[in-house]
């Protein structure tokens, strides 16, 4: 296949921006005790540092996709990555609690026009089904590679420089990417007509995943229920909306007639609802019953990492050799092997090799390898006017089952906890409700090994990426199924 021009770096870009979305979710967290200390947070104030970020993220998803199909890529690459980059440049110059938080939360408003972008790049650029899973192995895998290095550079920075540097150090790689983007990215074909933007649409969308994230993150506290039941009642709201009265909707229900996108969101709600919390969990396993350090549970996570890095590098080609049904099924059975393997093996007195190193190294292999099938099913069929849209909506269910996953399987160890303190000591308390944890996350991930056989496309359809094949409320017609 002949290497058009510019291929790398518009692959280059998109690695880019997915690095430095991916490695904030991680690399704050390991420095809150030092922003508290900096800036005098109170304890419960702490945590908005890292839920305004969440909060603006996923609330703006779907709106940052639809953006993009309406602006074109280069236009919204630039904007969000110029205020991610910008935003971060404040956190870390902030002088009060006040600052940092309005500065996070414009950070996450650029990360989710930044994501949807980065996914759309490589979608509408690389056409041909083998050269697409390839390039999506390759940016699944940076993506590993900043949640694992993360928790390693936040430990390094806040130990060594300060806890400011954690926001500095993406700075240059903003700057570079926002100039790179202005000379490589092509600007809208101005031919293609603009749609009107639903903006009701997405007021009630954004409300709707503001209210039910902010619900989840609350829910070991007694004010949960009313968020929770006001979220849904307002995505419901928008759902009727987007199929009656909206004229041009946000979201064209109809993606949803496509099986490959179908199935392929079902797979990855299952899939982050057990992985995208592992890294916290493991942290807080070997900080609460092996007595590790920040610095040391970060370093500690690494190999995992590594794991990961390696298995979203083989995915492409397992996904074209196998097709998605089966690479994603593989893939999550391994994933799910690899958590009942570190609940089986927990212990107060078990050593990290035997309970963390080796199992860890199994499921971080086998859930960022699964990504890479999913999001080609999920891409697959697509019309290019609403590949951005594609992209949000992959990247919303991905950040609101991570979100409401970390809150289930935290709460659920808690409360596993509780009723093993009579009689036990506290590490042996704290083994059996990390042990139950880690066996849902297990669970989740055979649950999306079992969907992912039952529902998503059994081939790399080549005749999913040609034109003219699209939804019902798309420009191109008639829907495509997928089979």
């Amino acid at each position: 296949m002949t290497r058009r021009p510019g291929e790398g770096a518009v692959l280059a870009l998109a690695c880019a921006g997915s690095f430095v979305v991916i490695l904030d979710a991680t690399i704050v967290s390991v420095a809150l005790p030092a922003v508290r200390f900096g800036l005098g947070f109170s304890s419960g104030a702490l945590t908005w540092v890292v839920n305004a970020y969440t909060l603006a993220f996923a609330g703006f998803l779907l709106l940052g996709g639809r953006l993009c199909d309406e602006f074109g890529v280069r236009r919204m690459f630039v904007l969000g990555m110029s205020l991610f980059t910008v935003a971060r440049l404040a956190a870390g110059l902030a002088g009060s609690p006040e600052t940092l938080l309005a500065a996070r939360t414009v950070q996450g408003f650029g990360g989710a026009l930044l994501m949807p972008v980065t996914l759309s790049l490589l979608t509408t650029t690389f056409t041909e089904p083998a050269r697409r899973a390839r390039v999506l192995g390759t940016w699944s895998a940076v993506g590993a590679a900043g949640a694992a290095a993360g928790p390693v550079i936040g430990g390094l920075l806040t130990q060594w420089a300060g806890w400011r540097w954690v926001f500095f150090v993406s700075v240059p790689i903003g700057v570079a990417a926002v100039l790179a983007a202005g000379a490589v990215l092509p600007l809208r074909d101005r031919s293609r007509p603009r749609g009107r933007l639903d903006v009701l649409g997405a007021m009630l969308s954004t409300a709707g995943l503001v209210a039910v994230v902010y619900a989840v993150m609350r829910f070991s506290a007694d004010d949960w229920v009313l968020p929770l039941v006001g979220g849904l009642v307002l995505l419901g709201v928008f759902l009727v909306h987007q199929h009656r009265w909206a004229d041009e909707p946000l979201v064209a229900l109809g993606i949803f007639r496509l099986r490959s996108v179908l199935s392929g969101n079902v797979v990855i709600f299952l899939l982050g609802l057990g992985f995208l919390a592992s890294p916290i969990l493991l942290s807080l396993y070997l900080q609460d019953v092996h007595g590790y350090s920040p610095l040391q549970a970060g370093l500690a996570y690494l190999p995992v990492g590594v794991a990961m890095f390696a298995g979203a590098q083989t995915a492409g080609g397992m996904s074209m050799r196998l097709g998605p049904r089966r690479a994603a099924a593989l893939y999550c059975a391994i994933g799910a092997a690899g958590f009942t393997g570190v609940a089986a093996l927990t212990g107060a007195h078990s050593s990290y090799v035997v309970s963390v190193l080796l199992p860890g190294m199994v499921f971080g292999f086998g859930t960022a390898a699964a990504f890479t099938p999913i999001t080609v099913a999920a891409t697959s069929g697509v019309p290019e006017r609403q590949n951005g849209l594609a992209a949000g909506l992959l990247n919303t269910v991905r950040q609101t089952s991570g979100a409401i996953g970390l809150a289930a399987l935290t709460a659920l160890a808690a409360a596993v906890t509780a009723t093993w303190q009579t009689g036990l000591s506290k590490g042996e308390a704290l083994v059996h409700g990390y042990t139950a944890a880690f066996l849902a996350s297990a669970a989740c991930l055979a649950a999306a090994a079992v969907v992912a056989a039952a529902t998503m496309p059994g081939v790399s359809s080549r005749r999913a990426d040609r034109p003219g094949r699209g939804t019902r409320d798309s420009p191109q017609g008639s829907p495509h199924d997928g089979r």
